[in-house]
């Protein structure tokens, strides 16, 4: 070949290079735009609504704000347990008092507004560990188009703007999930390490995950394309990581209660409340619907005087913790196949993105409007009609994507099984395993987040068969690179 030619060639490759890249670069930006935009409405609604209990559970975040507050003052220690008498210290892991101290520190502003702003610009960026877990699975087309569907979606972005743990957990437990793929396909010990320390990082927020890297133990055992000395490591390596930074937290609560508290309690409260929010539950089984209704049954049950000090988690919170547990499992037992209908209903219940919201579970998220998310000054004009306009965006989309989701599960694993399968490992954990008991539909934002990945299968097909084009299915080589 002649020189010309060479030079010729090269300089074609990297134009359409560039080019490509270029349109990707644009593309996320436009991802990024979408997200703050998006975000930033949804919050000056909730800024607005901070004082109501429906939109904003201040009684949660009250017990946040007073250990960070303490800790701050040099009044409490935010990780020790001085005294075993309270054992309604160990109701949530330190991470989110931790969290909240730092924000109050860097903006030195103390207030649930101060996290709020943190948090939706933090979630705003989140966005793009969505599109990395989509390019991961399934190739850049995918990705986009799930980064697109996580920035408008008013679920996501509505709990982003929420100034709870729910959000910052969602974006590790995601992370870890890339991380995971990763590993899984390059079969490196060492993303899978980091997979299992980003779980176990999130349980320092929240306990939700604290059994997901069983899960992914055994997903990574059967999936990954290795040898089984390869595989045991791979699995082994998740599932160590995990537990080594969650060890702290419960070494924390065996030298201060004497007991095996992994990160937190309200397991058994859960349990025994979602038995009692059925109708046959609560009327058969008697089992309390509420954390009112629990403490009323415990209080006459322990013939506890008025006026005593007495709630969920004190005193002796954990012995009374497992006893709800006991009682909630000896009514699954006698009611099997009962139980397994209402689980099934709980995880419809998590997946109603349309509609009416559910009291239970909650909402699915507020769509943008210029009378909800804009100051009065600003509710007419060009800029209205744009927030408008991403309302009725939102409005569409929730309506096509459970249906979206189903179809690109099933294109998914006809694209790349071992992939589809790694991802709804996650999914089924929190879906199934999270459904068992009591549940909201925030609880789940990582399988939330992490649908949108099927999803996006599905709005790229469908754009191809618009536009009469054949899909061009990602290569083996790209979707093992």
């Amino acid at each position: 070949m002649e020189p010309r030619t060479i030079n010729r060639t090269l300089r074609a490759l990297f134009h359409q290079l560039s080019s490509k890249s270029t349109k990707r670069a644009l593309a996320l930006l436009f991802i990024l735009a979408l997200a703050f935009s998006v975000r930033a409405l949804s919050a000056n609604f909730l800024r607005a609504h901070l004082s109501e209990p429906g939109w904003f559970p201040s009684g949660i975040y009250a017990a946040f704000d007073r250990q960070a507050q303490g800790w701050l003052d040099g009044r409490v220690s935010i990780f020790w347990i001085d005294d075993p008498a309270h054992t309604d210290a160990a109701i949530y892991p330190p991470g989110y008092p931790l969290w909240l101290a730092f924000i109050y520190t860097v903006t030195r502003t103390r207030s649930p507004t101060a996290v709020q702003n943190v948090q939706w610009v933090l979630d705003a960026f989140s966005v793009l560990v969505v599109v990395g877990v989509g390019v991961t699975a399934f190739g850049w087309r995918t990705g986009l188009w799930a980064g697109w569907i996580a920035a408008l979606w008013p679920l996501l972005a509505s709990y982003g703007a929420v100034p709870l743990a729910d959000a910052p957990t969602s974006w590790i437990v995601v992370a870890a999930a890339w991380l995971l793929l990763l590993a899984a396909k390059r079969r490196r010990v060492g993303w899978a390490l980091g997979a299992g320390a980003l779980v176990g990082a999130s349980c320092w927020l929240r306990a939700n995950a604290m059994l997901l890297v069983f899960f992914w133990a055994l997903a990574l055992l059967l999936l990954v394309q290795a040898n089984w000395r390869r595989r045991i490591l791979l699995s082994a390596g998740v599932t160590l990581a995990a537990m080594l930074v969650i060890a702290p937290v419960v070494v924390r609560n065996v030298i201060a209660f004497h007991a095996f508290v992994p990160t937190g309690l309200g397991a058994g409260t859960n349990l025994l409340e979602g038995i009692g929010e059925t109708e046959r539950g609560a009327k058969e089984f008697g089992a309390p619907s509420s954390d009112s209704e629990l403490l009323e049954q415990e209080r006459a049950a322990l013939n506890v005087p008025p006026g005593t000090p007495f709630d969920l988690y004190y005193p002796d919170g954990i012995h009374r913790d497992r006893e709800r547990t006991r009682k909630a499992l000896a009514i699954i037992a006698r009611h099997p196949f009962w139980y397994a209908g209402s689980v099934a209903r709980r995880m419809a219940g998590v997946l109603k993105y349309a509609g009416e919201p559910s009291g239970i579970y909650g909402s699915a998220g507020i769509n943008v409007t210029s009378r909800k998310s804009l100051p009065p000054t600003w509710q007419s004009g060009a800029l209205a009609l744009l927030v408008n306009a991403l309302g009725m965006l939102q409005s569409v989309l929730r309506y096509i994507l459970l249906p979206l989701m189903l179809c690109g599960l099933v294109l998914a694993f006809r694209l790349d099984w071992r992939m589809s399968a790694l991802l709804m490992a996650t999914v089924f954990y929190y879906l199934v395993v999270g459904s068992m008991m009591h549940t909201h539909i925030r609880y789940g934002l990582p399988m939330h987040a992490l649908l949108t990945v099927f999803a996006g299968i599905a709005f790229w097909r469908l754009k191809e068969f618009v536009l009469g084009r054949r899909p061009a299915t990602p290569s083996r080589k790209e979707l093992r690179s």
